[in-house]
């Protein structure tokens, strides 16, 4: 499409089909008519913000990229869009529950996304989700609204029941979701030592099992959860300890980035049969938690691909209030309040990574010679008469005969038979038939299979200030999509076709899957880079277990992280600013004392002096540097 563009005048629109930036943008990004980014905080109809310009305010204020940029108000926007949504469908429905959604923390664990969670989410009681001690007393210590959800599940210990419980005489509403058979014993010992009537639930292994990335925690086979008959020992239990009315909820995860909305329907509705076992058992009951799921439309199709979904977020509420209905108006057993545990779709849109592009390494066309010397190879000869008779006919035969030839030389040269000036010139050929065969290729109907993947080899190597590993792991683990593209630029055409390389000394740390109207691409349509300019790429949607997943891959830390918040008249600020590591802080990360290193580099350098390798000037000049070094940014500075 791009190439075809160019033909014609390219316009700010067509970068916008290009990067399809309004069909996974969701209204919040957008580009402007000089061919910026721009960020809508409150909405398409809202003030609009352009990247460029945080960027420029980001170095006045002494921030190197790459950086993590959090807009606050998408995370309300999230956030109220979900329970406005839910509160419609329960409107229009009848349905006589009420929504209550919680944050999984795994989801997001950085301290000011979770206090932000829990101070606009008091608007609506939204609660959160813990799984771990760690995460239960950060929740404890940021909550204040007491009638929202506290869901506790995971592996529960001694310690973790005491903590709830506590946290329960505080008053809070906390919900002990049993995970494991064991689990109950353990709790009621806990409570009854406490004085305390426990709010219980179970985790309901479903026999539905949903498509996807992360559904193997759905399924009869999944690690965690009770199935039906260990449900009914616990209710038997409670029974015999008098303790039934403590059996308030039922919960139950297909997984998330559940695409396929037939999915999530047959789970609710399975979910809601065992919800009416438990009434007909003599549970008070009250709470339906669906657990996660709630996709987020990553490449913008709108389909049931991994990466996307195919409904809207209405479409998902209406569905499963319809569904609770249906399973329960039959048997005339109350409406629960419903629990969504939407991590994804709450903090996905929050963060946009930041980065800068350092260096690009291209396959380009150079000057070949008119005429070759005798001692030329004759593999050499017989590359250049096959660029010589590249026709649309014989482009396979010259593939094959090019790869044969180089290959050849590659043999010669590693027998010592032909030296390296004499094989450069070869590569050189072969990579001028590779161009000229790629260009042939655009005029045929149907493409060998053979010759599909030339693009991709000739490829622009785009080197990105960032970690793949540290700031976009999903892209490395799972070959998740995440839009990326220019945040400038973008009235101009672009002419590149790159592929993305961190600067860790990983061939891992790329990103060479894109997304495209059609599904998948293998390489991005960039530009190319101009001498004194920066060019700045922006990996968007990053906000859901990208900051919690990051590794410390060739040391490379946290990116500095900034929040902005935007008022009504279109003005911004900036309300958080965290430096990201320093290489000091890494260091103490893998068990390395800075202090100690310091040590060592003043013996190493007295040494020297001792030595008279260097002068006494010389090692506080020395020291310095390594001084400055370990203060430094663990990315690239300018």
């Amino acid at each position: 499409m791009a190439k075809n563009r160019a033909l014609q005048q390219w316009r700010v629109e067509d970068s916008i089909e290009l990067y399809g930036i309004r069909n996974w943008g969701a209204g919040y990004f957008n580009v402007a008519d000089n061919g910026d980014v721009v960020v809508c905080p409150q909405g398409p109809k809202g003030p609009q913000i352009p990247i460029t310009e945080i960027i420029a305010g980001l170095h006045e204020r002494g921030y190197d990229m790459p950086v993590l940029l959090r807009v606050e108000n998408i995370l309300d926007a999230r956030i109220s869009n979900i329970h406005d949504s839910f509160r419609k469908a329960i409107k229009n429905l009848g349905y006589k529950g009420q929504y209550r959604g919680v944050f999984p923390i795994k989801v997001n664990q950085q301290q000011q996304v979770v206090e932000k969670i829990a101070q606009f989410g008091a608007n609506y009681h939204h609660g959160l989700e813990v799984g771990s001690k760690a995460e239960l007393i950060a929740a404890v210590s940021l909550m204040r609204d007491t009638e929202a959800c506290l869901i506790c599940n995971g592996y529960k210990d001694e310690e973790f029941f005491d903590l709830g419980l506590q946290a329960q005489r505080l008053g809070f509403n906390v919900h002990f979701v049993m995970e494991m058979p064991g689990e109950l014993d353990l709790l009621l010992e806990r409570s009854k030592a406490l004085g305390v009537r426990p709010n219980i639930g179970v985790r309901a292994k479903l026999a539905v099992k949903a498509g996807g990335h992360w559904t193997d925690s759905g399924g009869e086979r999944s690690t965690f959860g009770l199935g039906a008959s260990q449900i009914v020992d616990i209710v038997d239990k409670l029974k015999a300890q008098g303790m039934l009315d403590c059996f308030r909820l039922l919960h139950y995860h297909l997984g998330s980035q559940l695409s396929n909305i037939r999915d999530i329907r047959r789970g609710v509705m399975e979910g809601a049969r065992l919800y009416v076992g438990l009434v007909q058992e003599g549970a008070p009951m009250g709470y339906l938690d669906l657990g996660g799921g709630l996709a987020v439309d990553y490449d913008g199709s709108h389909t049931n691909y991994i990466s996307s979904r195919n409904y809207t977020l209405d479409e998902y509420s209406t569905d499963v209030v319809e569904a609770i209905m249906s399973i329960l108006d039959e048997q005339d057993i109350p409406h629960p309040h419903i629990i969504t545990e939407s991590g994804r779709a709450t903090v996905a849109y929050y963060s946009v990574l930041l980065f800068n592009i350092l260096d690009v390494s291209a396959v380009e066309e150079v000057q070949l010679p008119e005429t070759l010397g005798e001692e030329t190879p004759e593999p050499v000869r017989n590359l250049r008469e096959v660029l010589s008779g590249i026709t649309l006919r014989n482009l396979q035969e010259c593939y094959n005969d090019a790869i044969y030839y180089r290959d050849e030389m590659r043999q010669l040269f590693s027998a010592g038979r032909v030296n390296l000036r004499q094989r450069t010139l070869s590569e050189r050929f072969f990579w001028a038939i590779m161009l000229r065969i790629a260009e042939e290729k655009r005029r045929l109907k149907t493409v060998p299979r053979d010759l599909q993947d030339i693009d991709a080899s000739l490829a622009d190597i785009y080197y990105g200030n960032f970690s793949v590993f540290q700031s976009l792991p999903d892209s490395w683990a799972i070959d998740q999509l995440f839009p990326i593209m220019p945040i400038h630029r973008l009235n101009e055409f672009p002419s590149r076709q790159g592929i993305i390389s961190d600067i860790t000394c990983d061939s891992d740390g790329r990103i060479d899957h894109f997304i495209d109207p059609q599904g998948l691409k293998h390489t991005l349509d960039l530009h190319p880079l101009r001498d004194g300019e920066e060019y700045y790429l922006g990996a968007f949607l990053v906000g859901a277990y990208q900051e919690t997943l990051g590794d410390l891959h060739n040391l490379m830390g946290d990116t500095n992280v900034v929040s902005i918040r935007c008022a009504d008249d279109g003005s911004y600020e900036y309300v958080r600013e965290i430096r990201g590591d320093s290489v000091a802080d890494i260091l103490s990360y893998v068990e390395y004392d800075p202090r100690r290193i310091l040590d060592e580099l003043r013996s190493t350098a007295e040494r020297a002096v001792r030595e008279k390798r260097i002068s006494p000037s010389d090692r506080y000049a020395i020291l310095q540097c390594f001084e400055d070094g370990l203060r430094g940014y663990t990315y690239f500075e300018r």
